[in-house]
């Protein structure tokens, strides 16, 4: 099956971001199509493009990157039983060569989860990548309960904002950076304390921590560890810097890297369906050449707010 996308053929800067047409590869018996309604932008995307990660992705060109879904399955594998055309879906698919760039993709059918009724496509967009990462972080890797306290850096970014919420509807105390002018958007979001980052050490604002989420890396992740009381957590989507140090001061240090799941990404539905969880989108473009170079700059910045998402409709 042939389908419109965004690919590059070269990794480099956004200027490597090209409209072709591209050949899907057979659909698996346990896989499904999903014409795509929306996809968003996550960091890993323009990481990917200028050939950071070619290590790990040994792929060939051309290469779709997105790796968020939200749309209409259009067909299903012969041993699909539990989804049917029409269906309206979304997904954090695995990562293949053929992203989500696309007006087609194809899911696995166990990464898939039910948009829920008065969602939108965009909003549904927004989740998976982001969404996931902060429950994994936040619950698998970071073991967050109740009445703990968690320090959240970036709030007002797509993985802390989901972070923020996640934590509070878990009965967490929240304290998260973020620019002063982002601080009424983290509060409503449950942030307790929103800490200025431009102004504020937050070291000296946070003391016995039980978790840190770092999505930042470098000097902060390093004052990081001032503010875990021993036994507590540092969960970082980057690596961990000085392990050594962790380890004297007895914190559990790890770096996660995300696991696709469909089973969590329908607990993130469900959330969404309470209005437990919602999407904060800070910018929206097409999904076009030109809308994909747009977005790609803006995420470079680090300062988008939320998520930033690409429709096709």
């Amino acid at each position: 099956m042939k389908t419109r996308a965004i690919v590059i053929n070269h990794f480099g800067g956004k200027e490597e971001l090209t409209e072709s047409t591209v050949e899907l590869p057979e659909l698996k018996p346990k896989q499904v199509v999903v014409k795509v309604h929306a996809t968003s932008i996550n960091p890993i995307d323009w990481k990917t493009r200028e050939g950071y990660l070619r290590k790990m992705f040994d792929w060939d060109f051309p290469i779709i990157l997105g790796w968020d879904v939200a749309g209409v399955i259009e067909a299903v594998g012969e041993a699909v039983s539990d989804w049917q055309v029409g269906d309206r879906v979304f997904a954090r698919p695995a990562s293949t060569r053929f992203g989500t760039y696309a007006d087609q993709t194809i899911v696995d059918s166990d990464q898939l989860a039910t948009i829920p009724q008065g969602i939108s496509f965009k909003e549904a967009a927004a989740v998976p990548l982001a969404g996931l990462t902060a429950y994994q972080a936040l619950f698998d890797h970071g073991q967050l309960a109740a009445g703990q306290k968690v320090l959240i850096h970036a709030g007002a970014g797509g993985v802390g904002s989901f972070a923020i919420q996640l934590a509070k509807e878990k009965g967490a105390f929240v304290y998260t950076t973020a620019s002063q002018k982002n601080h009424p958007l983290v509060k409503k979001l449950g942030a307790d304390v929103a800490i200025d980052y431009q102004s504020e050490d937050f070291t000296e604002v946070v003391k016995d921590a039980d978790l840190v989420f770092d999505t930042l890396g470098g000097a902060i992740q390093q004052a990081s560890l001032q503010v875990l009381k021993p036994g507590g957590r540092l969960i970082s989507v980057l690596g961990i810097q000085d392990e050594q140090l962790a380890s004297e001061k007895h914190i559990h240090a790890e770096a996660v890297w995300l696991q696709p799941n469909g089973k969590q990404l329908q607990e993130l539905a469900e959330l969404m369906a309470a209005g437990k969880l919602v999407s904060v989108i800070g910018a929206e473009f097409p999904l076009t050449q030109q809308g994909v170079f747009e977005a790609h700059a803006l995420s470079e910045t680090h300062h988008a707010v939320g998520k930033i998402v690409l429709t096709n409709d």
